[in-house]
């Protein structure tokens, strides 16, 4: 979609999507890791699976600060 100068506008991001995405992604795998390790399966699945609640919970924080900051989205 273009406006009356002939110019699209400027891209808008998707940090609520991101935002719902991250926090989803951290509560379904620190409760499989959990889970996992109650049930006392592979010590390495549950480090991946840790590992992915720690890149949701880094991911979270990220885009909580951007929105503080104000950055539409």
């Amino acid at each position: 979609m273009t406006n009356l100068s002939g110019t699209s506008p400027p891209p808008r991001s998707a940090l609520t999507l991101r935002l719902v995405l991250a926090g989803f992604g951290l509560i379904v795998c620190a409760g499989a890791a959990l889970l996992f390790a109650y049930y006392g399966l592979p010590a390495a699945l549950i480090v991946i699976v840790a590992l992915a609640a720690l890149v949701a919970a880094v991911d979270l924080v990220i885009v909580i600060r951007r929105k503080a900051h104000g950055e539409p989205g």
